[in-house]
Order: C-alpha cells, then sequence, then structure tokens
C-alpha cells in the first residue's frame, strides 16, 4: 500500500531556520505505522513533504511515478530487505535522490551494510528527535544552512506518536502470526520478530519487547505470543 501524506504547506514559501525542509519531498519506506507517525510529525514541523510507502512493491510503484528529494528506508520490510531499494536507487542513472537507512537493529552493522549498499547516510531507530532528524537531513542539502545555521534548535525535542498508531501495528503482527499459527512458516514468525522488536524499542515498551524476543529464532512461544497480544489489544481502545 503507498500512502501520500501532505502536509498542507505553501511550497513557495521560502524554507527557514523555523522550517528547514520547506519544499522537500521525502518517501519513507516503513512498514510501522507507529514509527511512520513520528516521523510524520517530523516533516510536519520541519516543513517536509511526506510519502509513505509500506512495502517494496508499493516502493516501486512510487519511485517509477515520483522522484522525491530523499528516500528514507527501513531495512526490515515485510516483502524483503530495505537494502535491495538502496542498491536499485544507488546505481540510477542520472543520479538518484538521497538515500538514508534506517533501523533498530545493531546501529554498527545495519550502517555498514547500508553505506556499503550505496546509501548516503544512516539514522538508527526511534527516530523521534527533531533537532536530529533536521540536521542529518540538511547534512545533504548544505546550500541550506546558510540561511538555516548550524543550529536548527535550541533544544531537543522529542516527538510523542499518537499511540493509537501502535495498536495497529499489533493488529497487523497478530494477523499475520494468526495466519501461521497452524503450521511453520519461520520467514514469517522472523519478520514478526522484527517488527515488534523495532516497535517497541519507537515505543519504550519493555513487555513488547519481551513479546519479540520469544519470536526470535525458531519462534518458540508462538501460542504464548498470539494469547498475549490478543489480551493487549482487548485492554486497548477501539481504533
Amino acid at each position: 500500500m503507498e500512502v501520500e501524506l501532505d502536509t498542507e504547506l505553501d511550497m513557495h514559501r521560502t524554507f527557514s531556520a523555523k522550517r528547514p525542509l520547506l519544499g522537500l519531498t521525502i518517501l519513507l519506506i516503513e512498514d510501522s505505522r507507529f514509527c511512520s507517525e513520528a516521523v510524520r510529525l517530523m516533516c510536519v514541523k520541519s516543513g517536509a513533504r511526506l510519502r509513505r510507502a509500506d512495502s517494496l512493491r508499493a516502493a516501486a510503484r512510487h519511485l517509477a511515478t515520483y522522484r522525491p528529494s530523499v528516500v528514507l528506508v527501513d531495512l526490515g520490510l515485510p516483502d524483503g530487505s530495505g537494502l535491495e531499494v538502496i542498491r536499485d536507487l544507488a546505481g540510477l542513472k542520472p543520479a538518484a535522490p538521497y538515500i538514508i537507512a534506517t533501523s533498530g537493529d545493531d546501529p554498527v552493522e545495519a550502517k555498514y551494510e547500508s553505506m556499503l549498499a550505496g546509501a548516503d547516510g544512516f539514522m538508527p531507530k526511534p527516530l523521534q528527535n527533531l533537532r536530529y532528524f533536521q540536521t542529518e537531513l540538511l547534512a545533504l542539502f548544505p546550500e541550506r544552512r546558510v540561511n538555516t545555521g548550524t543550529n536548527v534548535l535550541a533544544l531537543p525535542i522529542t516527538i510523542r506518536p499518537d499511540p493509537l498508531a501502535k495498536i495497529e501495528d499489533l493488529r497487523f503482527a497478530l494477523g499475520l502470526l494468526q495466519d501461521v499459527s497452524g503450521g511453520e512458516d519461520e520467514p514469517t514468525v522472523s519478520y514478526c520478530a522484527q517488527f515488534l522488536g523495532s516497535v517497541a524499542k519507537a515505543g519504550d515498551d519493555p513487555e513488547l519487547a519481551g513479546l519479540a524476543a520469544r519470536l526470535s529464532g525458531s519462534g518458540q512461544g508462538l501460542a504464548n505470543v498470539l494469547s498475549a497480544l490478543e489480551n493487549r489489544l482487548l485492554d486497548s481502545p477501539v481504533l
């Protein structure tokens, strides 16, 4: 699925220290609604326009039609690795959009793999620090620093996504796990473990992190994880 998240900007205005990313379009390739919401809010506050694709397939459809200023790609996606997108974009002629990889996995290894694949930068998850987000993107556009200066924000601001977005992520993971609960599907279980771990890290959720850890490897404890997710959703507000 491909979703356009407009920030309702006046694209004719000039970027400034208050909105240093005005005029830029960011394609976010990210499967988590919770993580996507954090990026959306940072784009709104920074002046950037955001489009989102939640899979490699959706990203390919988007890139066949539009050319964003920056592609921000998560390495763990439901239909493959974000490294595939990075390699494809890095090899484009003429030059591809700027590419920034992101991941909640070990940042040293993830950054190494991303830069080797051709990324221009790497940002570890969770992406919730507005000053860091703006600074990393402005590093790709040095001409914007003439007017905005090096101090984008005097103080770091932490972005807090709507908790309902995390409920959507839990429902998504639960549906995938329910589909494979009657048989062996290690790739799906491994993907859900990675996905839930990333959401847990973004939401500072130790309980969810524990459930993700129980799914890791061979997926032992699948039945218990399913039960725990169902209970959490029963106790959550209805979307």
